[in-house]
């Protein structure tokens, strides 16, 4: 029988562990049965801090953010190239990767991919943190799943306050639900997309936003109010990051992304959701 617990850290200074089974919370997404965690053997334990997974090719920069992001009470795992990232995020799942696109044995862009299509990854947040930032860039990087992106040079605290904004846009829970809207079965509670009676992997952000859509069917929302709902932490994304995310749901859930059904755009207004008669 599953023993639920709190999540918790190796003690460091006991020589003897306790192995205790948890359900962890995943970020956006409900629980998983964890890995096994420990305790020392006197029965005290200590919270697990968040992973994150940080590629980046400079050492210096590489060091700068382990340093400020374990300041911000984080756990950081650093590379300095694609190279055995994803394997090593299999086995180990952290909460948010932080890449850069210009790194030695690939790119970022390219490891951003086989994140979004790795079955037991695909909902993970991505931030891109690079000198590659014109506008051009940025949307090239939402567009190909990423969920924040930072430019070079950049400000420590204001990264830090990027992260956590990012993680707590996919911590609160969403209502559960079934919806069933012409091709399209909404299922919040196991947070899956079905077109056509076959799955359809979303990020989290791509998710609320089309829940929040589908619980509001005919009426328009501004980018703004869908910013302000869906995102909530808006101080570091802009409209045009709506169009981008309404972009990549129409790919996915639309016959003909060109003529769509359900994500209709209101010109000069915003979007409205539509169910198909």
């Amino acid at each position: 029988m599953l023993q639920t617990c709190e999540l918790w850290v190796n003690a460091t200074t006991a020589g003897e562990f306790l192995v205790c089974n948890a359900l962890v919370t995943i970020a956006g997404y409900g629980y998983r049965k964890s890995k096994p965690r420990a305790s020392a053997s006197d029965g005290t334990m200590w919270p697990m801090k968040q992973s994150l997974f940080v590629v980046e090719d400079d050492p210096d920069i590489a060091r700068l953010l382990r340093h400020h992001l374990e300041g911000g009470g984080y756990s950081v795992r650093t590379f300095l190239g694609v190279s055995g990232v994803l394997d090593e995020a299999i086995r180990s799942r952290p909460v948010l990767f932080l890449l850069d696109i210009m790194v030695p044995g690939g790119s970022g862009l390219d490891l951003c991919d086989q994140i979004r299509y790795s079955e037991v990854l695909a909902g993970t947040p991505i931030i891109f943190l690079t000198a590659r930032a014109s506008e051009s860039d940025r949307v090239h990087g939402l567009e190909r799943g990423a969920d924040d992106y930072i430019g070079k040079p950049f400000s420590p605290r204001e990264l830090l306050a990027r992260v956590k904004a990012v993680l707590r846009r996919f911590e609160p829970a969403i209502p559960i639900a079934v919806r069933e809207l012409g091709d399209l079965r909404i299922d919040t509670g196991g947070m899956t997309v079905t077109v056509r009676g076959s799955n359809v992997a979303t990020t989290a952000t791509e998710f609320r936003l089309l829940d929040y859509f589908a619980r509001h069917p005919g009426r328009v929302f501004t980018r703004d109010q869908l910013l302000d709902a869906v995102w909530r932490d808006t101080a570091f994304v802009t409209p045009r990051s709506v169009d981008v995310y309404v972009r990549r749901l129409r790919e996915k859930i639309e016959s003909n992304p060109e003529d769509p059904r359900y994500l209709r755009t209101v010109r000069g207004a915003g979007y409205r959701f539509e169910v198909p008669k």
